[in-house]
């Protein structure tokens, strides 16, 4: 680390922001999306469509059979890593009834009010 040059660490500097910038950019975007939905006055959880992603599937409509969550990002991370990807067994998601998408809370609460 005694011989870096001048560029290096430049260039190091401008890889670290670039990483900040990659990590925060979901979290900025959803603000964005937030602060307009908010401004049009629409749901701010689904933007008046009613429907989210269900938590349980991530909006897919099946979960892999007999795993949890940890045992699923790490069967994606060797799935990515492989050229040909094995078939794993995937069973219905009893959460949204195999539709991938659950009624807004929000909007579900505000409906239930205004009856």
């Amino acid at each position: 680390m005694e011989n870096l040059t001048a560029s290096e660490i430049a260039g190091f500097g401008v890889g670290a922001v670039l990483l900040c910038v990659t990590l925060a950019a979901p979290k900025l975007d959803s603000f964005i999306a937030l602060s307009q939905r908010r401004t049009l006055g629409m749901c701010k959880r689904c933007g008046d469509l009613k429907m989210i992603a269900c938590s349980n599937c991530k909006g897919i409509g099946s979960i892999r059979k007999g795993s949890n969550f940890f045992s699923n990002m790490v069967d994606d991370f060797y799935e990515s890593m492989e050229d040909t990807p094995k078939p794993t067994p995937m069973e219905p998601c009893v959460k949204c009834q195999s539709k991938g998408r659950t009624a807004c809370p929000e909007c579900s609460v505000a409906r239930r009010v205004t009856q």
